[in-house]
């Protein structure tokens, strides 16, 4: 694995972050492999050349070692966010499980965003970290089936797999969430998907559900995905091109149907769906005292 230069791991300080009570941000490697096709960080405006090559930051641990002594303000790490930190190459490198020891040692809180099962692994080092901060673990699922998830999410661990890890997290008493995005218009945007979704996700004890009714496409990854509708769903590409031309945002035409749906079978079931709900959750018994030197 290629290594790359970096003065930094850790983004500034935020007191009011609005992504799950982020207060920094990490990422330890740079693009990833696990293929997903409409995955926005391939844009260019990230400026992430061979996306699908993953490489590793250059003396990691002792940059964040350093980085975590030093900040003035502890806080909520948020790691997954422009690649997942539980890639295949994590299995080898263990860069992402060093992380999460020096998380511990110096008493930061960590949220983590992922599609794979190799978080299994670590389950013992975010034990300890629920002892004094914040966890969240946050595994991202798009559709119940396993056959279309191979299709959409080639490289990522099968959905039951996901399913089964958060499983295994809850029962851990550490709290989980699913992000339930993107939907794809005219692909995994049906009731169905929807609420089979929510029903396995209570099953496994998780606890927040956050979605996003679309998908995002811009500059090359909007190329990157027609390719891979023409390959995978021949014909939808003019469907798209018609319905949303070079539009951002791509919100499915069912995404109000969808959406009334979801909010009535959380709310049914006791799953949090508001952002600040779930911050408040996860991060509740650390507020008081705590989170005031966060």
């Amino acid at each position: 694995m290629e290594l790359i230069k970096a003065k930094t791991l850790l983004s500034a300080y935020r007191s009011n972050s609005d992504w799950f009570g982020h207060h920094y941000n990490l990422n330890i490697y740079k693009g990833c492999s696990h293929g997903c096709i409409y995955c926005d960080s391939r844009s260019d405006c990230y400026r992430i050349e061979n996306f699908d090559e993953v490489r590793a930051k250059d003396q990691a641990l002792l940059t964040l070692e350093k980085e975590l002594k030093s900040k003035r303000k502890k806080g909520v790490i948020g790691s997954g966010a422009m690649s997942d930190p539980y890639n295949p190459q994590e299995a080898f490198a263990l860069l992402t499980r060093g992380s999460l020891l020096l998380i511990d040692k110096y008493e930061y809180g960590i949220s983590l965003t992922t599609k794979s099962t190799l978080i299994e692994r670590d389950l013992d080092v975010l034990i300890r970290i629920r002892k004094h901060s914040p966890v969240l673990v946050l595994m991202t699922i798009t559709t119940a089936d396993d056959g279309l998830a191979s299709v959409i999410e080639p490289h990522s661990s099968s959905t039951s797999q996901r399913f089964e890890t958060l499983r295994k997290i809850s029962a851990a008493q550490i709290p989980t969430g699913i992000l339930l995005m993107p939907i794809l218009p005219w692909i995994n945007d049906t009731s169905e998907n929807i609420r089979d979704i929510i029903v396995k996700a209570n099953a496994c004890g998780v606890k927040y559900i956050y979605p996003a009714f679309g998908v995002t496409l811009r500059q090359n990854q909007r190329e990157y995905y027609f390719e891979q509708l023409d390959r995978h769903f021949p014909g939808l590409r003019d469907k798209y091109v018609r319905a949303y031309g070079e539009r951002y945002v791509c919100e499915s035409p069912r995404a109000g149907v969808l959406s009334e749906l979801f909010e009535k079978e959380c709310r049914r079931l006791g799953i949090l769906t508001k952002m600040s709900s779930i911050i408040q959750d996860y991060q509740s018994g650390f507020k008081d005292e705590q989170l005031k030197l966060f």
